[in-house]
């Protein structure tokens, strides 16, 4: 069933009017979407547009067949939560505070923060592992822990669709697989739909199901691992020269560049001989 349908997106800024140039995607229920495509594409401008935070311009984005600009904000974000690039250190609350924020489109005035609210936040922070997090301050987290936190706020809404954009930008390796590794548990066991923007293209081989690459403000190329990470299509995208493994058991994909230098001193020796 397809949960969120874009058909000749076109969004942009006051000082870049056009980034997005007819986007086309489709996400179905259950999904867990890879968003890729080198610095500038517009995957963030996409998320922006798919929230309505960022108007259309032309074209028609499409939430469980209705039109999001037909939908309140406080609706939508009952329906979709976004995991930005990077959580803010600057929230003095507590890792429970936090995660209670993610109640409050559902809270307004003559609805308080009651038991379904907080049966919400417990089983966000279960799903995430931070129980024992719950009564520290946000600020003296590391950085895979703040990010774990931000990911239940976002599950706290109960959304039908997550968003994340470069959920694991400035973390280091140990806490980027544990970021996925929770993306898809949630996916699988939970049955999250999940559209997540990464430039990490060996974790988008690894952990989605589905990829679309996009380029120029528009989705050049959508479906498996294996269909858009080609080596071909790739170096034509990012335009650099890269080759293709199957990763361990052979369920995943490694991009691997090829060094410019290494190149040229191969060309070199290739020469002088």
């Amino acid at each position: 069933m397809t949960l969120l349908e874009l058909t000749h997106v076109h969004a942009g800024y006051r000082r870049r009017q056009t980034v997005l140039n007819g986007v086309d995607l489709e996400l179905t229920r259950g999904d867990f979407l890879g968003l890729i495509g080198p610095n500038g594409c517009g995957k963030s401008t996409l998320i922006r547009t798919i929230t309505g935070v960022l108007a259309l311009r032309a074209g028609v984005v499409l939430f469980d067949g209705r039109d999001i600009r037909k939908l309140p904000r406080r609706t939508l974000a009952c329906h979709m939560a976004v995991v930005p690039q990077e959580a803010s250190r600057e929230f003095a609350f507590t890792v429970r505070e936090i995660v209670e924020m993610g109640r409050h489109p559902y809270i307004g005035r003559l609805r308080s923060f009651g038991r379904e609210d907080e049966a919400m936040v417990d089983r966000a922070m279960g799903w995430t592992n931070i129980e024992v997090l719950a009564g520290r301050n946000m600020q003296e987290l590391s950085g895979g822990e703040r990010q774990r936190v931000i990911i239940a706020r976002a599950l706290a809404q109960d959304p039908d669709l997550l968003l994340l954009d470069e959920p694991t930008n400035h973390l280091d390796i140990n806490h980027q697989v544990e970021v996925f590794d929770l993306l898809h548990q949630l996916n699988q066991e939970q049955g999250v739909t999940i559209l997540c923007v990464t430039h990490d293209l060996n974790f988008a081989g690894e952990y989605c199901a589905q990829l679309a690459l996009m380029d120029g403000g528009k989705v050049v190329a959508s479906g498996s691992p294996a269909e858009v990470l080609t080596s071909e299509l790739i170096g034509r995208i990012y335009g650099v020269e890269v080759s293709i493994e199957r990763g361990q058991g052979g369920n995943s994909l490694r991009v691997i560049p090829v060094s410019r230098i290494q190149k040229a001193g191969t060309m070199l020796k290739e020469i002088a001989t």
